[in-house]
């Protein structure tokens, strides 16, 4: 026999508590990334350029967005729609973990204290977005 739909949901307190937090920590980095650009690339040791400090604004805007939805989001109950937000979270996440370590590891980025924290974050949030979108 199959459990009760509440069963089988992310308790709808955690889900809010990760959508609050999520929403925090991708509207504090957006912020910083469109107003303090040069000051975040040096921080991972890459080069810094005019076009980097475009590409770091632009980065900043998308991230500062999915905050704001996030927010928005964080009082819905686990629908169709959030967790195809929660599954998109998780896909960008992931596919972000991998770039800042080959860029270290490539010698492009030369500072370990700015790739190795958001490398932790990526990962740590992915599984977590991941796991509320398939709970």
């Amino acid at each position: 026999m199959n459990a009760p739909a509440e069963a089988r949901t992310l308790p709808s307190m955690n889900l809010n508590i990760l959508l609050i937090g999520t929403s925090i920590v991708a509207i504090v980095v957006g912020t910083l990334a469109v107003t303090r650009p040069a000051a975040f690339l040096e921080s991972k040791g890459a080069t810094v350029s005019a076009a980097a400090i475009i590409w770091m604004r632009e980065v900043g805007v998308l991230i500062f967005a999915q905050g704001i939805t996030a927010f928005l989001l964080r009082n819905e109950p686990l629908t169709p729609a959030v967790r195809a937000f929660l599954f998109g979270g998780a896909v960008t996440q992931f596919g972000l973990l991998p770039i800042e370590i080959v860029g270290y590891w490539r010698g492009s980025l030369t500072k370990l204290g700015g790739v190795l924290p958001n490398s932790i974050l990526h990962a740590t949030l992915g599984s977590m977005l991941l796991y509320s979108a398939l709970a």
